[in-house]
This record gives structure tokens, sequence and C-alpha cells, in this order.
């Protein structure tokens, strides 16, 4: 009896199986399930969730766009870029002008970074978001969110 394995019979392909006989392993979870989400869109979400939770109370601001960016770009043009003096900056505002609508930013690692959890995140993300909605607005934090500063 011959027990001798026989020679591929083609040049290398594709590979279909791994050493231990296990075929090609799929996603971890399906896209529906939140494990599959990114934490960009995790941010994303609860920029939205806030925005749609101040909405209820302030229906002009569907005329805002709302967006996350990284991070901020610093100021300066060339080679003189600096962040100046101050913090990094968790959002910012853009008013309205020459037929563009008006503009909330949030940053999206600065307010990672100065979170832990999830909840921590969430409510760091509501705070900046009522504080740009604000000054666009040209209002208290209060007046626009009357549970703000609240933990």
């Amino acid at each position: 009896m011959d027990n001798r394995v026989p020679p591929r019979a083609a040049g290398p392909g594709p590979r279909r199986r791994d050493r231990h006989g296990r075929g090609m392993r799929g996603p971890i979870a399906p896209p529906q399930v939140p494990l599959a989400a990114s934490r960009a869109e995790v941010f994303a979400d609860l920029v939205q969730d806030s925005v749609e939770r101040l909405e209820r109370r302030w229906p002009q601001l569907a005329d805002i766009d709302f967006l996350v960016l990284e991070v901020p770009r610093p100021e300066g043009q060339g080679d003189q870029l600096t962040w100046g003096d101050d913090a990094v900056p968790l959002g910012g505002t853009a008013p309205a002008q020459d037929g563009r609508r008006a503009r909330v930013v949030v940053y999206r690692r600065p307010v990672e970074i100065r979170t832990k959890g999830r909840d921590e995140r969430a409510a760091l993300v509501h705070e900046v978001v009522v504080e740009q909605v604000a000054e666009l607005l040209g209002l208290t934090p209060e007046t626009v969110d009357p549970r703000y500063g609240e933990d």
C-alpha cells in the first residue's frame, strides 16, 4: 500500500483552506449587529442622537449641517501651522454665508481621548453639540438644553 501524497497538479493557486482543514472564516458579526460598526460610525450615531434630541425643541436646527471630523486643523498657512495657546477644540461652527448652510463640527479624536466609556462619550458629545448650537444661535447653552451641565 502506497501512502505517499500525490503532487499538486497545477502551480500555486488560491489557498482554499488553512492547514487545519478549516475554510476561510467570515466576519465576526453580521453587519446589522453593533459589533460590526466602526468607531467613527458609532461616534456619528452619537452626534445624530444628540441633534435629534435638540431638534424636538429647536426645529430651526434642520437648516444646520452637522459634521464629524477626525481632528481640527491647525491655524496658519504653509510652514507656520500652529494650534495657538488654547487647548485642542472639541467642536466648531461656521455661520451660513454665500448660499452655504451653517455648520456645526464635532471633532471625534479629541472627544474620544477625553472619555473612557460610551456613556461618558455620549454625554460629552451632547455637551459639545449644545455649546456649538448655542454659539451659532447666539444663546446660552442652558437655553438650548435646560439639562446642560447636569450629570
